[in-house]
This record gives C-alpha cells, structure tokens and sequence, in this order.
C-alpha cells in the first residue's frame, strides 16, 4: 500500500469525507485519484472497530485514507494515534500536541501528518494550544515561523489551519501561506472552503509557493439527506484545481 497521497502535479491533493464506503470509491475515481477520503475516529466506540473498518476502507480506495479526529476534538487525539499505527493511511489529522505520538507510533515519514493550528485575528500569529487538556487553558499564541518549527520538531509534515471559515481570516492565511513556503512546510486550509471561495483560497497558497496543499473542502459539499459527499462537487474542485497548477 502506498503510504503517500497522489499529489496532482505533485502540488494539490483534495481532502473529503466519505458517507460511505461506496461514496468512498466514487470521490476516489471523481478525482481521478487526486484525493484523501477522510473517515472520522470519531464514528467508532473503539480503536479495534475503527482499525477493521478503516482497513476496508484503504482497500477500496488504494489507501488513499484520512484518519480524521471529528470536528479537530482533541479529545480524539489519542484514538487517532492508536488507528494509525495500525491502519498505515497516508494521511492523519492530528492536534497540534498529538504529531509527535502519531509520528512515533506510525513508524515511518511517509505518511502525512498534520498538526492543527487556529487563526488568532494577528496575522503572523497562530494558536497551538489545540491539544485536550491545551485546548482549556489559556490561549498559547506563537508566531507562526515557531509554531512550524516545533511542528518540524515533533514529526509533523504540515499545517492544518482551522478553522479558516472561508476567507475571513484572508490576510491571517496569507501570512501562514508565505510561512510555510519559506520553511517548506506543507499547509492545509481547513473550514467554510466551498465551491464558490475554493479557487481564491488555493490560489493564495499557490501564489505565496506553498510546495504542496491539501485542502479541506467538508460539509459544503456534503448531501444533508444521504450524509454523501457529492462526487460531481468533486470532480468539479479537481477540474478548478486543474486550471489553477499548471
């Protein structure tokens, strides 16, 4: 099983939920393979049953697995460390104070592992304290050049900035996005990204020279009565995404 996402031209890979295992293979082949199909621990009354499913899951879409927490709950960090070193995704979405477990429990570097971090209203400034007992506490606010270097520090392969709601923190995302491309760090805009703001907001992370982006398009493209997400909302983000690498 390959343990790393399929990049398109080696840049953007799209990461959506799955409602099923069928709508599983369906986002997969609407993206041509250019996508992480996102399944939630949170879905699961424990790691065995999550393990077992997840693994059927990666089988049908040629692993191309994201072990999501729910909603960036921290208290799903310990869960989502416990599945991965089991299941071997290629991607995990971790708190900001889960990336080194993960890291160490996977065994490798191949898989992609995010860190959380939220938008503070400075740019140039961004929370990490994401993590279950941090998350309570008062908020731990660092410039975002060390909120990378720790993340490097610990294990992780990118930023996953949450929650973003569109383009509301616009400039916010900017400074994170010329960030990461100066200490090539991978980022991962996360929250409100829907059909209408998704090609400003990947063109921002292009322009800035993020090497790669994997953005989080979630409930906007979800069908409220099946719990699906769209396929055709699929291919359409990956024909945008088409125009804008070149």
């Amino acid at each position: 099983m390959k343990l790393t996402p399929n990049f398109y031209r080696d840049r953007v890979c799209l990461n959506v939920l799955a409602g099923s295992k069928e709508n599983a293979s369906a986002i997969y082949e609407a993206a041509e393979g250019h996508v992480l199909v996102g399944v939630l621990s949170k879905n699961y009354p424990d790691v065995a049953t999550a393990v077992a499913d997840m693994r059927d899951y990666a089988a049908r879409i040629d692993n191309a697995l994201s072990v999501g927490l729910g909603a960036g709950d921290p208290n799903q960090s310990a869960m989502v460390s416990a599945i991965s070193r089991e299941v071997q995704p290629q991607h995990v979405n971790q708190v900001f104070t889960g990336v080194a477990t993960s890291r160490a429990l996977l065994g490798q570097h191949d898989t992609v592992v995010n860190g959380l971090v939220s938008p503070t209203g400075t740019p140039g400034m961004v929370k990490i304290s994401t993590g279950p007992l941090s998350s309570q506490a008062p908020d731990g606010i660092v410039p975002v050049e060390t909120a990378i270097a720790l993340l490097k520090d610990m294990g992780g392969s990118s930023i996953k900035y949450f929650p973003m709601g569109g383009l509301k923190c616009r400039d916010e995302f900017i400074a994170v996005a010329q960030a990461c491309a100066r200490h090539d760090f991978w980022l991962e805009p996360t929250g409100g990204i829907d059909l209408e703001n998704f090609s400003e907001i990947l063109q921002i992370a292009l322009d800035a020279g993020v090497r790669k982006v994997i953005p989080h398009i979630y409930s906007s493209i979800i069908d409220k009565a099946s719990g699906d997400t769209r396929p055709a909302d699929v291919r359409q983000l990956l024909e945008m995404t088409k125009r804008l690498v070149k």
